[in-house]
């Protein structure tokens, strides 16, 4: 198959930006192409340089750190194309990414059901509101560099959507933890959140269906809810699913944000389990919580996003 003249472009470009460096790569066959067409806006000064490793738990996961450089990597849907697209943003908590557990394994789902997969690796550490250790306390950097890059990606899927045979009005996100963070933060804040690069930048970012599994930074302090996303009638369709018993991000998290949703006249699908924990992706065989790539499937068939199956 010939690639599109888009993707041979921004392979150079990645190319160049990774060369002698171990950076996360996606499986063979797969390509991983810069989001940015020439320098990352509002780049940080860092000698760090990108890096992956290996750590325990939840059976093994590929922890990726400092990530200056974002791209995606898209994943073609397997046997019929359902015509839609989702865009998957890694959890994290804005320090490192998740790329395989909340990554690369939800994308061979979703292709599996016929879904083109993007998957972002955006700017961490530090990309949003993260949890900084040497004051015990949250810090939202002025710039929210994750979601620049979550815009951008949103914005170029949907100008390639002829090319990969999508349909622009059928264009999601699904995040974990941090990354259903910036899922709230794409479906609330259309506005740019950097300077336009080329005409793509004029497309809308606004997703049109959400996924956000056990989010993250959304109850602050107090059990209130965060005062920078203001949900409106303009907010996706959003389905929202987490444990009670998660120890990392609270419930109050999906909680808060379905009564946001709810009071805005927002059309959301709210799964709540007693137990499951946090970041268990698709690796959950022991609990209910387990069911959810199914449910998920159900409420994308109810909205008409995939075809509903001819009994």
């Amino acid at each position: 198959m010939r690639l599109p003249i888009f993707w041979l472009v921004f392979i150079l470009l990645i190319s160049s930006a990774t060369a002698n460096a171990q950076v996360w790569q996606p499986a063979p066959g797969q390509i991983q192409v810069a989001i940015w067409p020439e320098a990352v806006p509002d780049a940080l000064l860092t000698s760090k340089a990108e890096s992956v490793a290996h750590v325990e738990g939840h059976g093994g996961w590929a922890q990726v750190r400092d990530v200056s450089q974002p791209t995606m990597t898209v994943y073609a849907p397997k046997g019929e194309n359902a015509g839609a697209a989702v865009v998957v943003f890694p959890g994290g908590g804005f320090k490192v990414l998740a790329m395989d557990l909340e990554g690369s394994e939800i994308c061979d789902w979703l292709t599996s059901r016929g879904i083109t997969c993007v998957l972002l690796k955006y700017r961490v550490p530090n990309g949003n509101h993260y949890w900084d250790e040497k004051c015990q306390c949250h810090v939202t950097p002025k710039i929210p560099r994750a979601l620049q890059d979550a815009q951008r990606t949103i914005r170029l899927v949907r100008s390639k959507a002829k090319e990969l045979n999508l349909d622009p009005g059928k264009i999601g996100v699904i995040g974990f933890s941090a990354g259903g963070y910036l899922v709230a933060q794409t479906s609330n804040i259309f506005t740019l959140t950097y300077k336009p690069v080329d005409a793509i930048d004029k497309l809308s970012s606004r997703p049109d269906f959400a996924i956000a599994l056990y989010p993250g930074h959304l109850c602050r302090a107090g059990g209130t809810f965060d005062r920078s996303i203001r949900v409106t009638k303009q907010t996706p369709p959003t389905f929202l699913l987490q444990a009670w018993d998660d120890p990392v991000d609270p419930v109050c998290n999906s909680t808060l944000y379905a009564r946001a949703l709810d009071q805005a006249g927002v059309p959301a699908e709210v799964h709540l389990f007693a137990r499951g924990g946090h970041a268990f992706g698709l690796r959950d065989k022991e609990h209910p919580v387990s069911s959810w790539p199914t449910l998920v499937e159900n409420w994308l068939e109810e909205t008409g996003v995939l075809p509903t199956p001819i009994p």
